[in-house]
């Protein structure tokens, strides 16, 4: 998976916030992460839908492909509050707070419309888990 992200953070860098392939044309963030228990700093590419209420605040959604766990990036974004990010050409800081409850279906149920696989992601872990969602606000 990380020579995945790798082609992806590579291709984004090189292209102003763009990517092609599976996420052409899709709405993407680079968001550099501290590892709860190894000090490491690591970035993961993520899809996020902008908020219709704030503009400073992006959402990004732990869904693993619809795996059965959560990625690891959530629990050290979580774990941290805070995190910085890239969006086109820009990087800033951004705090981190979990969006919950109807919320949180609401934002899910917005990005799975517009972005199909979501709604796929949420099918492979009904009864499992919830796939969360996280509210980044620029500071």
């Amino acid at each position: 998976m990380s020579d995945w992200n790798a082609g992806i953070i590579d291709e984004f860098r090189a292209n102003d916030g763009h990517v092609g392939g599976p996420f052409e044309g899709t709405p993407m963030i680079l968001v550099h992460h501290v590892g709860r228990k190894s000090g490491k700093q690591s970035i993961a590419p993520m899809m996020y839908l902008q908020s219709d209420d704030d503009p400073s605040t992006v959402y990004v959604f732990a869904s693993k492909g619809g795996a059965p766990t959560n990625p690891a990036w959530y629990f050290n974004l979580v774990a941290a509050g805070s995190a910085s990010v890239e969006r086109g050409t820009e990087t800033y800081d951004v705090t981190v707070a979990e969006v919950t409850g109807a919320d949180r279906d609401r934002i899910f149920a917005e990005q799975a419309s517009r972005y199909p696989g979501f709604a796929e992601y949420a099918e492979k872990t009904a009864g499992i888990r919830v796939i969360p969602v996280l509210a980044l606000t620029r500071v």
